[in-house]
């Protein structure tokens, strides 16, 4: 079978997200299973180079897992017309003039989100990748988990009838970092590195409900920073200004109300660190990560409110799982390998930056309605 080459400059993974999901469990574990199958029957296989500030951690990376490219300088990595494809999973604040850069070398840009931290900068590179005629796209990671493609499932067979409404809930407890290590990076909590729940999760609820249930048309949202002291990498004690929990009501095409509660100071008492409800009139159904249970409306109980008495129904008892009925691979090696092929033959990939940029739209949104404590509606992008 004959093989391609398609090299591909990987930034920012040396971080915990870059590193396990981006580069060991897709680009590395398409490389290992020998590349991505085109149309034509050959295989496409990834050339890794990677590139990061801090060279130790670069070539101990590297060494690890047998890539021979790597090193420190971007500018140079750019300028080599051998590698195709630019992806960036450092600081949000980094990447609008990294994926600039990018294009304006003629690469092809996938990149983390959110793809900048304010909307006006989104449309601009979203333009500009346009203007300059490369391919492009953002991570769509969740569209691909288990849990959410058996809700798409179920929504595309008419389960749920007419759906009514949403609710999800997301988070758990990162701890401060004084007696026990937090488990996510400090930046994250400081308002000047760009951290903030509502710009890391609202931009991925955009997409899950666009793509899953119906498109957002407008949001209502209220930021907080429940934890105003936190303890960094070193040991050191910081003020914690960035949003750490936000409560947001969407409105959605078609009269649906969507309900997200995302939080960095919640413990979880529920199937999954994230969970998703969809109510129908035919049938509500429940999905985390990997699972989904369902419950039509010839299966549901009929409770009657008593509270002088203990509630004699085990609600749990009356769901269905959701059987698997394929293999489902890991999320973002599905997107990569989609966007590979993309790149490579033009194959159909829609979570482009214009995508990217509505996510941001809606986190600049979830921003306004907190701080002026309103409804914001969310127009069509014009790009």
């Amino acid at each position: 079978m004959k093989e391609k080459r398609i090299g591909i400059i990987m930034h920012g993974v040396t971080g915990r997200m870059g590193m396990n999901q981006h580069l060991i469990r897709s680009v590395l574990a398409i490389r290992d299973q020998g590349g991505v199958t085109l149309s034509d029957g050959s295989r496409l296989v990834p050339d890794i180079k990677i590139v990061g500030r801090n060279a130790d951690k670069v070539a101990e990376l590297a060494k690890r897992h047998g890539i021979e490219r790597h090193g420190t300088d971007i500018d140079a990595a750019l300028a080599d017309p051998e590698d195709t494809i630019f992806f960036d999973a450092a600081s949000t604040k980094l990447r609008p003039e990294l994926l600039r850069k990018a294009i304006d070398a003629g690469k092809h840009v996938y990149s983390e989100k959110p793809v900048s931290e304010g909307l006006e900068e989104a449309i601009s590179i979203a333009r500009h990748a346009k203007e300059k005629g490369v391919k492009n796209g953002i991570v769509h990671d969740k569209l691909d988990l288990p849990g959410i493609a058996k809700l798409r499932r179920l929504r595309d067979s008419g389960f749920f009838g007419r759906i009514l409404s949403v609710k999800g809930e997301f988070g758990y407890w990162v701890f401060e970092g004084d007696w026990m290590p937090a488990q996510r990076p400090s930046w994250n909590y400081r308002a000047d590195d760009g951290g903030g729940i509502i710009s890391d999760m609202l931009c991925h609820w955009r997409y899950v409900l666009d793509n899953v249930v119906a498109p957002v048309q407008s949001v209502s949202c209220l930021g907080a920073t429940h934890i105003p002291k936190r303890w960094d990498e070193r040991g050191e004690e910081y003020t914690a200004d960035a949003d750490d929990a936000a409560y947001a009501t969407f409105q959605l095409e078609g009269g649906i109300v969507a309900h997200i509660n995302s939080s960095w100071c919640t413990r979880v008492r529920r199937d999954d660190l994230v969970t998703f409800q969809i109510d129908g009139t035919h049938g509500s159904a429940v999905a985390g990560l990997h699972d989904c249970w369902t419950q039509h409306r010839v299966n549901t109980p009929k409770p009657v409110w008593n509270p002088d008495e203990p509630q004699p129904l085990d609600f749990l008892q009356d769901w269905e799982e959701v059987p698997d009925n394929q293999v489902f691979d890991n999320g973002f090696k599905v997107q990569w390998e989609q966007f590979l092929r993309h790149v490579a033959e033009d194959a159909p990939f829609h979570y482009t930056l214009v995508e990217g940029a509505k996510g941001v739209q809606l986190a600049e949104a979830g921003y306004q309605s907190s701080r002026e404590r309103r409804w914001v509606d969310l127009p069509d992008l014009e790009i």
